[in-house]
């Protein structure tokens, strides 16, 4: 199996701290650029799972990195470079603590909540009688709390105002973004013959402006159906082909585990790891109309250094 990098130990110069995400490594430059690496680690159900995806960090990298750039133009975003193939350099922003979470069909954990009885969603109201993967009439927004640790908590619009997470005109503004996203995704992802089912979005602020943050349309942040066969599947209620980390979780499940104390992951092999990584790289190909080409592994850590430094030293001129 190709190598995975799953953790990185750098020093860079003028570095302050590094945040290990579950997936990315930040590096905090001066307090004024940030070093993302995406590794190859692969969570869910806010776990960490124990093995890596080949090849998982270029994809999430590389796809976010694309439509960073062909979403530009609708909102400031924090990438300055990508150095290498697994590496976004950008502006360090005051993050939100909230994830902006859009939904245009009923599925995932929204389904199963509704499966359960709910018929209301971070405040948002869902009327009776829809049926699992059934388009809404108009895409929801239900945020959630960013945690530090754990489980992130749905909350209301209103709760996130009243509460002062977000200022209401800065929480007006990401809510107007995430619908413009949201529609340039959808319509790119339509052009691909795919469907952008639910997506997250992250925003943060620098000098009294609002940026859009991390990553965006990436298999991690986001769920996509195939368009074709999908209204044939729907009517006949059978599971929709889709592309999106929503497969890895439906393994765990049929394997007991969702990530609730006691439980253990199941045995991740080689060529489960191997099959995860072909989704992803399909993916790629699929939302990118581009075809994969994989960065060399040897010696990941070594390059991935040498094209930070580079970067950083281009920047500081």
């Amino acid at each position: 199996m190709a190598t995975t990098l799953v953790n990185t130990g750098f020093n860079f110069p003028g570095q302050k701290s590094v945040y290990h995400g579950k997936v990315r490594e930040v590096y905090d430059i001066d307090d004024d650029i940030l070093v993302m690496i995406a590794s190859d680690r692969i969570s869910a159900f806010d776990v960490i799972l124990p093995e890596g995806i080949p090849y998982k960090g270029q994809v999430l990298n590389s796809i976010a990195a694309k439509f960073l750039d062909a979403t530009a133009d609708i909102v400031p975003n924090w990438k300055l470079a990508t150095p290498d193939p697994m590496v976004t350099v950008g502006l360090k922003c005051e993050g939100f603590r909230v994830e902006m979470i859009i939904r245009g069909y009923l599925t995932g954990s929204a389904w199963r909540e509704y499966q359960a009885g709910c018929r209301e969603l971070c405040g948002v109201k869902l009327p009776d009688g829809m049926r699992e993967n059934e388009r809404f009439p108009e895409p929801i927004i239900t945020p959630t709390t960013k945690a530090e640790a754990g489980h992130d908590e749905n909350i209301s619009r209103e709760e996130i105002i009243a509460q002062g997470i977000v200022g209401k005109d800065d929480y007006e503004t990401m809510e107007r973004y995430t619908r413009a996203l949201f529609k340039r995704g959808t319509e790119i992802a339509a052009g691909k013959g795919l469907i952008l089912v639910d997506t997250k979005y992250e925003f943060g602020k620098r000098g009294g402006k609002v940026y859009l943050i991390d990553e965006i349309h990436t298999p991690d942040s986001s769920r996509y159906f195939y368009a074709d066969g999908y209204e044939e599947r729907f009517l006949k209620g059978e599971p929709q082909r889709q592309l999106s980390k929503e497969f890895v979780r439906q393994w765990l499940i049929e394997h007991d585990f969702m990530g609730k104390p006691g439980q253990v992951v199941p045995e991740m092999t080689p060529e489960f790891c191997e099959s995860v990584s072909q989704r992803y790289i399909e993916l790629y190909e699929h939302i990118t109309g581009e075809k994969f080409v994989k960065a060399s592994e040897e010696n990941l850590a070594a390059r991935i250094e040498a094209n930070v430094l580079h970067c950083l030293a281009n920047l500081k001129r």
